[in-house]
């Protein structure tokens, strides 16, 4: 290593004009890969939307040529081209072009709410461009010149064109001495557009392109962007296939302050725990939320406990952000005029003096949309309850699992498992009652079938929360034979067998015991219904029998079918009803309802498609809330005459 090397004021470097950006693109840019490359057409972009904004321009346009050059064209003023006063031997235009912090977005007369923010936007793309031709529409005439990695490579040239023509045409080519790829993502482009055109709502914005720019993608080579509703048709296309709470969606657009600085919030509630949150500045994504998302979510909450409150419904207290925001899909946009952001990248808001401000009128906006919507809000405010329960009794279910991996998965004592280590083949059986396990023991086939005898009929869990199933013995002795966790902390992967089936009684009784089953597989581990895993054993509720034949009949009509087909309704059948299969011997309910080569089982279908989903969340809240009656008649009216069973 070198010592004592001299360290005096020649020694001090200067960097001149654009020298520093192309010296440190990262400082201006972010990066040098992709997200950099695309920073430099969203910079202009936001330059021409800003036009729009600030109502003196109506469209703008996007062309991506197959040599790579984009060029981005708006019909607004159009940059000034007469002489600097500060700089007497360029154009105002020239200006913009070549120093940093250059521009008219320092004045709030002339852009209140802009993107563009740090007069660095254009400059920063002529450093980086390995060609920039920009051309400027004004009274009658075209003013253009041309640029090449920052430095101007012809004078301004001015030539006459339509008297209607006006604004700003910039086309560039990256650098590839710059970029690390300098090839851009089609898609990213497109989508980026249509998004800008949803956030400006009524703005017109074209996109054009060669055709071979779109090999091997879906992207046209002409669109056109046009949404009347902004972020409301915004929100309704970003995530339609969400399953909906309810169908309506909180939507307002708030003024702020006399400056008529603005937020628009949409939001979708969702059924599932789905979410999504896109927040935006004067058009501007801010990946990294700040400010506004802050406020957005601290109104959110206060509003809902001060509503809940109201309504003197208890509970509030439990609620918290992740009960809320887990399952909406969001929008935020905010146009305010001298935003700060965290970088030259705009990622993250930062302005602080003004979340107080925007809490507040957030809150008086949700809030009203709270009361003026008084059923869904108690929809609303229900499911909220619910899943803070939910989430605040997790902790016993976790502890459960945790207890079990500590054991080494010890098993409950009444599960009789399979000898074989491999999950293929394997079933376990849930069968009703002591008696009938000891039954379902002695027939099953020792390699591949476990069985699991419950005692009476389990919890039902459709209205209890976490904390009751954990303190369920019966239900505690289901979780660990499976293996596989419970809600949250759901593991598909980790189920100990191939086919889950239920195995009661061919009764009402047997029937209510299989549906209080079916509502907990449905509630708390759904995915093993999606995936096909679980069955309802079909035994038999009589034996019939003349002479040295024996049939069985699974009920009343399957039964005088029977006696009539193959026993042509002799009156020396033998009529035998099993009253449970604790009285069926072992050898019987092998052959009837075990031996996978004679048995009937019937496979418990979920459609998880969006209407068949609300359909049968609205069927189980019917039949296994707090309606005993209308559950006890639709058991006795559907028990054991269906061929397959779909909730």
């Amino acid at each position: 290593m070198k010592k004592n090397l001299s360290y005096s004021a020649k020694d001090i470097e200067v960097l001149k004009g654009l020298e520093p950006v192309r010296k440190r693109p990262g400082m201006y840019i972010g990066s040098t890969d992709e997200y950099g490359l695309h920073h430099l057409v969203n910079e202009i972009l936001d330059n021409s939307i800003d036009e729009i904004l600030s109502k003196n321009a109506k469209k703008v346009k996007l062309h991506f040529s197959k040599n790579n050059f984009i060029t981005i064209t708006d019909d607004g003023r159009g940059i000034p081209t007469d002489k600097h006063p500060k700089f007497k031997n360029k154009s105002a235009l020239e200006v913009v072009l070549t120093t940093l912090h250059s521009g008219g977005k320092f004045n709030n007369k002339l852009y209140n709410t802009s993107g563009g923010l740090h007069g660095v936007g254009l400059s920063v793309v002529n450093a980086l461009s390995e060609e920039l031709i920009i051309k400027v529409y004004h009274k009658g005439f075209e003013f253009s010149q041309i640029y090449k990695r920052g430095i101007p490579k012809s004078k301004l040239t001015k030539k006459k064109c339509k008297k209607n023509l006006k604004g700003t045409k910039v086309s560039f080519k990256p650098d590839s001495k710059i970029f690390e790829n300098d090839k851009f993502n089609v898609q990213k482009i497109y989508e980026n557009l249509k998004i800008k055109a949803y956030l400006v709502k009524n703005s017109e914005i074209e996109w054009s392109c060669d055709k071979e720019v779109i090999k091997k993608t879906s992207i046209p080579i002409k669109d056109h962007f046009y949404f009347k509703d902004g972020i409301k048709d915004f929100l309704k296309n970003l995530n339609n296939k969400s399953v909906k709470l309810f169908e309506n969606m909180f939507h307002d657009e708030i003024i702020i302050d006399e400056m008529k600085n603005r937020i628009e919030i949409a939001i979708n509630f969702n059924l599932n725990e789905k979410d999504s949150l896109e927040s935006f500045c004067n058009s501007i994504k801010t990946p990294n939320g700040g400010t506004h998302e802050n406020s957005l979510r601290n109104a959110i909450m206060k509003s809902i406990k001060i509503f809940m409150k109201h309504q003197k419904t208890s509970k509030a207290s439990n609620i918290n952000q992740l009960d809320f925001f887990n399952y909406t899909d969001i929008i935020i946009s905010l146009f305010i005029d001298n935003p700060s952001f965290e970088g030259q990248t705009k990622q993250k808001l930062t302005m602080p003096n003004i979340q107080n401000q925007l809490e507040k009128k957030i809150i008086e906006s949700f809030s009203l949309w709270l009361t003026n919507n008084r059923k869904i809000s108690k929809i609303l405010i229900e499911k909220l309850i619910e899943r803070s329960l939910i989430r605040s009794n997790l902790d016993k279910i976790i502890n459960l699992e945790r207890k079990s991996a500590i054991e080494k998965h010890r098993l409950p004592g009444k599960l009789v498992d399979c000898s074989n280590n491999d999950i293929k083949d394997t079933e376990l059986f849930i069968v009703e009652g002591d008696s009938a396990g000891g039954s379902a023991k002695q027939a099953r086939n020792r390699l591949n079938q476990a069985i699991l005898p419950l005692r009476g009929k389990i919890l039902n869990v459709y209205n209890v929360g976490l904390s009751k199933i954990a303190d369920n013995q019966e239900i505690q002795n289901l979780i660990k034979s499976l293996g596989c966790g419970i809600g949250k902390n759901f593991e598909l992967k980790k189920l100990r067998y191939e086919k889950i089936i239920l195995m009661t009684d061919a009764d009402v009784d047997g029937s209510h015991i299989s549906t209080l089953l079916i509502t907990f597989f449905y509630k708390f581990m759904p995915k093993i219904i999606e995936e096909g895993k679980l069955y309802l054993a079909i035994p038999p509720l009589f034996k019939i029998m003349k002479g040295n034949e024996t049939v069985y009949a699974f009920n009343e009509r399957d039964k005088i079918d029977k006696i009539k087909k193959i026993f042509n309704n002799s009156d020396k059948t033998i009529i035998t009803r099993f009253k449970g299969l604790g009285e069926m011997p072992a050898d019987q309910l092998k052959k009837t309802t075990m031996n996978p080569s004679e048995r009937n089982l019937l496979k418990i279908d979920f459609k998880s498609t969006k209407n068949e989903i609300k359909r049968t969340d609205k069927v189980f809240k019917s039949l296994m809330g707090n309606n005993p009656e209308l559950r006890f008649k639709f058991i006795s009216e559907n028990a054991n005459f269906v061929k397959e069973i779909y909730i």
